[in-house]
C-alpha cells in the first residue's frame, strides 16, 4: 500500500496549497501534492494527492491515489485507490480499483471499483458539483424502487408518482 504523506513519509512533497489558501482553475502535476486550502476546479496526476483535514475541495479529480481528510464535492477518479479517513465529508461520484472507508467518513454518492476506473469517468454538465448547487439544504439519499433506480427515474411520467409497472432494464 501507498504511503499517502504522513509523518513519516520518505515520498517527496511537491507543491502544497497551505490552510487559508484559495484556488480556482486547472492542476496538473506531477509527485505528491497536498491540499490544506479551498481549491475548485479540475485536477489532474498520475501521482499521490492528499485532501487534508481543512481543506475544502470542489473538483472533479483525475489521479493514480487520492488519500481524503477533508470536504469533497464533484467527481474522484484514481486509478490506483482512494483512501476516505475518519474526518473525510465526500460528496462526489468516486470511480477506483481499490477503496478504504475508515470509520466516521461520511460519503454521500455512487461508487464503481475496476480496473481501468480512469476510462470509466466523463464529465457533464450535469456532474455532482452542479447537483450540489442546485439541491443546497436539500435532504441526502434518495427513494429506491426494486430496479436500483431513484423513485423518479423509474416513473414512467419522471415525477415519481404512483402507478404503472417500474420499467426493466
Amino acid at each position: 500500500m501507498r504511503d499517502f504523506g504522513g509523518q513519516s513519509s520518505t515520498t517527496p512533497l511537491n507543491a502544497m496549497l497551505g490552510a487559508g489558501s484559495v484556488f480556482e482553475g486547472k492542476l496538473h502535476f506531477e509527485g505528491q501534492v497536498r491540499i490544506d486550502g479551498t481549491f475548485t476546479g479540475e485536477i489532474t496526476t498520475t501521482d499521490l494527492l492528499v485532501i487534508g483535514e481543512g481543506a475544502k475541495v470542489s473538483a472533479t479529480i483525475n489521479c493514480g491515489s487520492v488519500e481524503i481528510k477533508g470536504d469533497i464535492t464533484g467527481n474522484v477518479n484514481a486509478s490506483d485507490s482512494i483512501v476516505l479517513r475518519a474526518t473525510a465529508r465526500v460528496q462526489a461520484d468516486i470511480y477506483s480499483p481499490s477503496l478504504v472507508v475508515d470509520k466516521g467518513a461520511v460519503f454521500e454518492g455512487n461508487t464503481r471499483m475496476t480496473s481501468g476506473a480512469r476510462d470509466l469517468v466523463t464529465v457533464a454538465s450535469g456532474d455532482r458539483r452542479e447537483r450540489h448547487k442546485k439541491n443546497k439544504g436539500a435532504a441526502f439519499g434518495r427513494e429506491l424502487v426494486p430496479s436500483g433506480r431513484s423513485a423518479l427515474e423509474a416513473s414512467p411520467n419522471g415525477h415519481g408518482d404512483e402507478g404503472g409497472e417500474h420499467p426493466t432494464e
